[in-house]
């Protein structure tokens, strides 16, 4: 077959060419399709708008609205009940509710933190431990086909909400009492809508004079929970006698403003220091060594007549008290064994309770150094559980860290980002960067050194800024090298107040632009001094990075070393 011809089979007949009548009847054929197909969809629209559109839901499985959100889809295990009791899974108590909660191997129990609780619950018995104190309740943690569920309903008192079971359309609604929640009256009948848009499915139908929950109104439109556990859109003008059924609870911070911490450290063998007659202007907060960590993992008080007679003239002079507690006495074991165990870890927790309540204290600093790496998550574990207790008595915790990336039991034995999480303050101690033990001489606290390490902090870290508190040296470090730079022998410590003493005459003082402190050099014996100067040259420009970085404020190791311009400046810097 030759390329381009028509072959036209023997028996194939030429397709035959519509007549112009026939090619108007088919014209009028889809006109009339076409206007019929309009007409139906317009009368599918005008019933769907008349009818409402009623697609009412119809849950399959129980659904669980958290504050005004359906959290259903995020669920990790279906919601159970159980003889009128509402279980949560381990797993959707922790994203919902308490992600430090776990299991406690020493006793079997739950021990769950939420504000200012914790609690344990076991699975055994129909009890509940709550901030020390039992109560009897309906149920107990059960595992069901390999999976942890706890009471949810019969914990309502630990993480401060409210729950109703809606039989009728298998919802469950939870609501934080610390929450706002307001209120409305449905003015007539009215279909509560899926969407804002113009076509959208009903989901519920509420009458005159039902109660809705409000959550949000804009733009005339109100998006509201029904007494069904319902979330949709109304009108807004179809609510009346809007009431505020609960305030939000707002957190008093107990220091407004900057903080100003200056540590008041003594030896736990000598008595509490006379401040009587002395004030630290723009101070607002000392922090006495009032506490040791004992060699049986309790409290070796070191208070007495003259502690008391320190906390009243802290108070007079309007200074908050956050006295510290220490391990140093004691050591890396003790302190090992106590993290190691709830049980102790709790008898620790009681005393510093009972003695925030004795002497009238605002807050505990925990200063726990020199711990084993391997209990970097108990230590974390010893915070979450202090903390809800000192705030119940409206006591701080705060803790201090050093800077990241160092030593297994100077450095690494800490988790910043949960203890900075949980506790209302965590103190970066930014000095000690080349310390007593180093054997290479350098600044205690260099400007550049403490800006990075602020950065790790706040970005790697993940610190909020609001609760980081910048703690600076009063001290410096007299270091004696070789002419090649090699330490000789141990520094000695030079307080800010004796620095100048330090200097023989006739050596001056050099600037360093990327440490921003002044610094000495001279020659005594063949071997060479050196002293990175702290004075209030090189405590302005770290105090600088409070304000850059909009930390919550500032702290000093130790009162005493100081000199008297240090106080004012402070005030100045950080516009107390």
């Amino acid at each position: 077959m030759k390329k381009g011809k028509r072959v036209i089979t023997k028996n194939a007949k030429p397709k035959r060419k519509m007549t112009h009548e026939e090619q108007e009847k088919k014209k009028k054929v889809i006109i009339r399709t076409f206007f019929t197909i309009v007409a139906l969809i317009v009368l599918f629209i005008i019933a769907m708008i008349a009818n409402n559109y009623i697609i009412l839901d119809n849950n399959k499985v129980t659904n669980l609205v958290i504050n005004n959100r359906n959290v259903t889809s995020d669920l990790k295990n279906n919601v159970l009940i159980e003889n009128n009791v509402i279980y949560l899974s381990e797993d959707d108590v922790q994203n919902f509710f308490d992600k430090y909660l776990y299991i406690e191997e020493e006793n079997n129990k739950f021990i769950t933190t939420y504000d200012k609780k914790i609690a344990e619950i076991g699975f055994d018995e129909n009890k509940i431990n709550i901030n020390g104190s039992d109560k009897q309740i309906y149920a107990h943690a059960i595992n069901k086909d390999g999976i942890n569920y706890l009471p949810i309903s019969e914990m309502e008192d630990v993480y401060n909400i409210e729950i109703e079971n809606i039989e009728e359309t298998k919802v469950i609604t939870m609501d934080s009492l610390d929450r706002e929640q307001k209120k409305a009256v449905v003015t007539g009948s009215v279909s509560v809508k899926s969407s804002t848009n113009f076509i959208a499915r009903t989901v519920d139908r509420l009458k005159k004079g039902e109660t809705v929950v409000v959550i949000s109104s804009e733009n005339g439109i109100s998006r509201v929970r029904t007494p069904r556990g319902k979330i949709g859109y109304i009108k807004t003008k179809k609510l009346d006698d809007e009431f505020t059924l609960r305030e939000a609870l707002k957190e008093e911070k107990q220091i407004e403003g900057k903080v100003n911490l200056t540590w008041d450290y003594y030896s736990m063998y000598a008595n509490a220091p006379d401040r009587q007659g002395t004030t630290l202007d723009g101070v607002n907060v000392v922090s006495p060594a009032f506490f040791h960590l004992s060699e049986d993992g309790l409290i070796d008080e070191n208070i007495g007549q003259e502690g008391e007679n320190y906390v009243e003239w802290a108070h007079s002079n309007n200074y908050r008290v956050w006295p510290m507690i220490s391990n140093a006495e004691i050591g890396m074991e003790v302190t090992s064994e106590v993290m190691n165990s709830y049980e102790k870890r709790k008898a620790l927790i009681e005393e510093l309770v009972d003695v925030c309540v004795k002497y009238d204290l605002d807050g505990i600093n925990v200063d726990f150094e020199n711990m084993k790496q391997e209990d970097i998550d108990l230590f974390s574990r010893f915070i979450i559980e202090l903390t809800p207790r000192l705030k119940e008595i409206g006591a701080v915790t705060s803790v201090d860290v050093t800077a990241p990336d160092g030593a297994e039991t100077w450095s690494l034995c800490f988790d910043r980002h949960v203890l900075g999480d949980v506790a209302d303050y965590l103190i970066f101690m930014a000095y000690d960067q080349y310390g007593a033990s180093s054997n290479k001489a350098g600044s205690t606290a260099a400007y550049d050194w403490v800006k990075v390490n602020l950065d790790k902090f706040i970005k790697t870290e993940e610190i909020e800024k609001e609760k980081l508190i910048l703690a600076v040296p009063f001290y410096t470090r007299l270091w004696t090298t070789d002419e090649e730079g090699n330490v000789l022998n141990s520094p000695s410590t030079v307080t800010m107040n004796e620095v100048d003493s330090e200097i023989p005459d006739g050596v001056n003082k050099t600037w360093l632009e990327d440490e921003k402190q002044n610094y000495i050099e001279y020659e005594e014996n063949g071997n060479i001094k050196r002293i990175w100067i702290e004075d209030i040259d090189s405590l302005r420009q770290k105090v600088s990075l409070i304000k850059e970085y909009e930390l919550a404020g500032i702290a000093s190791w130790e009162l005493g070393m100081e000199t008297e311009d240090v106080w004012q400046m402070f005030k100045e810097e950080l516009n107390m």
